[in-house]
């Protein structure tokens, strides 16, 4: 940057400072996110280019997602914004609603993350501390919208029950002939061909102007609000920011649900899926269906 440009954005930030000290200040931030998907094999079985088509559009809604986030000085809630699913939408996929994320508070102060989680229709509340990322900051500049915003990058653990980092066992296409020649009639387990990489790259873009430590879903840490997410698979983007609305909206903690840790709401959820992938192998290796 040029010295001109580095004297009006301290000027910028001199003013956003002192305009976000005030004790009443909330903002709302408005993001759009992507995730893709690796198609590959399904279950298996070679898919072509059509069907491929077919099942992106029909998880679109799982994949496609709008968000609001509310801010104050020190605390958010982050939450999907509500909508129809098209038509030839969702589908046999409906399965996905199974794993329904609800609000999701942060505190910046407080080093505090609640999320409200649904699984298979029953509630649960994770009660955890807030992730820590070492972020490596940039002088790489962009701006989004009317805002100056600055990289910074970092190696970020995966959660091994992230469906957004989930993809195809990079050793499938080696085995897939020598399966295909052992038992074909063996049944497989769609689970087996997953695999979540234990570690990712994020790349984060911030904007000093609204000097908050917040930012999208986990994401927080740097000296600004989060405007711009890429992450493995999904790319989190701020489509539009209000600062100090006529109509302010409490920052409440959520409450609903059983309280239980990241950690021990992933047990619950791998042991779910253990449960399920027995009585699929059941059912699909028996000798049959009664009527």
């Amino acid at each position: 940057m040029n010295s001109s440009t580095t004297q009006r954005l301290l000027v910028i930030l001199l003013f956003f400072s002192t305009f976000i000290q005030a004790q009443d200040f909330q903002g709302k931030a408005f993001y759009e996110s992507k995730t893709t998907m690796d198609m590959g094999n399904f279950g298996g079985r070679e898919m072509s280019e059509a069907q491929k088509k077919m099942m992106q559009e029909r998880m679109k809604s799982f994949l496609e997602k709008t968000y609001e986030l509310s801010f104050n000085r020190f605390e958010s809630i982050y939450k999907e914004q509500e909508k129809l699913d098209a038509p030839g939408q969702g589908g046999g996929f409906r399965m996905m609603g199974s794993f329904t994320a609800g609000p999701q508070y942060k505190n910046v102060k407080d080093q505090q993350l609640l999320q409200e989680q649904e699984f298979f229709g029953k509630k649960f509340l994770i009660n955890d501390s807030l992730p820590q990322l070492k972020w490596t900051m940039g002088s790489e500049t962009k701006q989004i919208g009317q805002y100056t915003c600055f990289k910074a990058t970092a190696i970020k653990p995966v959660d091994e029950m992230d469906f957004r980092s989930m993809r195809r066992r990079r050793d499938n296409d080696e085995k897939e002939e020598a399966e295909k020649e052992s038992d074909s009639t063996k049944v497989k387990d769609p689970m087996d061909e997953i695999e979540v990489p234990k570690e990712i790259e994020v790349v984060a873009w911030y904007t000093p102007q609204i000097p908050v430590n917040q930012g999208p879903g986990e994401y927080w840490g740097l000296p600004g609000l989060i405007l711009e997410v890429n992450a493995d698979r999904t790319t989190i983007l701020c489509s539009k920011i209000v600062l100090n609305p006529e109509e302010k909206e409490e920052i409440k903690k959520p409450t609903k649900g059983q309280e239980v840790t990241r950690k021990e709401y992933n047990q619950i959820m791998k042991d779910k899926m253990e449960e399920m992938r027995e009585m699929y192998g059941g059912r699909r290796g028996g000798g049959g269906h009664r009527r």
